[in-house]
């Protein structure tokens, strides 16, 4: 496999539960390819885990809905590896294992503005910061230094000098897009219309997935 993509150069990857994948997942990743002239971007659902307090949806129907919200973009290849491993698993792990089949390749780590906020709290995340350049989606300025300036949130650790220099912003309209809302409004069996792919809306109907049990 590495062989034969050897030619890349710039190759993107984007993790995340993908449970269900929405309209920002994929306008993310979109502009990721056109702002960093990404040769191919691995979208990556997640095994395992561990950090998350509710267990995911089966891996199986992730990766189905994964393979519908993505299936236009000709760059993106849906990567099964973090389903595959066992245990718990780590982005460190990910990029560590891209890097030995495509040594040629930079690697561009896309993240939602969200996580760009947890990044001190990653695991190893000064590696991931030295394999990869740490892609985060921008959001509108006004709403992000409300958020930040409101009372009573949690105090956020603050990203090193050195860390910092390894983040680049893209540049995208504000999608609060939140999986959670669209798995309440799939569970009462709401239309999820400009949320997410038509497909994976679908999917989610014909799977009668996120109902209560």
């Amino acid at each position: 496999m590495g062989l034969s993509l050897s030619p890349l150069t710039r190759l993107g990857v984007f993790g995340g539960a993908f449970d269900p994948p929405h309209l920002a997942h994929v306008a993310l990743v979109q502009a990721a390819i056109d702002q960093l002239q990404l040769d191919q971007v691995r979208v990556v659902p997640t095994g395992n885990a561990w950090h998350k307090p509710q267990p995911l949806t089966d891996a199986e129907h992730r990766l189905a809905m994964t393979r519908l919200a993505f299936g236009h973009l000709p760059q993106v290849v849906v990567d099964e590896r973090e389903v595959i491993r066992t245990g718990p698993s780590y982005t460190v792990d990910t990029l560590h294992e891209l890097q030995g089949e495509f040594p040629l390749a930079q690697l561009y780590l896309l993240i939602g503005d969200d996580q760009r906020k947890a990044l001190p709290s990653w695991h190893q995340i000064a590696e991931i910061g030295r394999i990869a350049i740490i892609c985060a989606a921008g959001r509108d300025v006004a709403v992000r230094a409300w958020n930040e300036g409101s009372p009573g949130l949690q105090a956020l650790p603050p990203i090193s000098d050195t860390l910092q220099a390894r983040i680049r912003t893209l540049q995208m309209p504000l999608m609060p897009h939140r999986a959670t809302d669209i798995r309440g409004l799939a569970a009462t069996e709401q239309s999820m219309t400009g949320l997410v792919p038509p497909a994976v809306e679908r999917y989610i109907h014909e799977h009668h997935l996120y109902r209560p049990h």
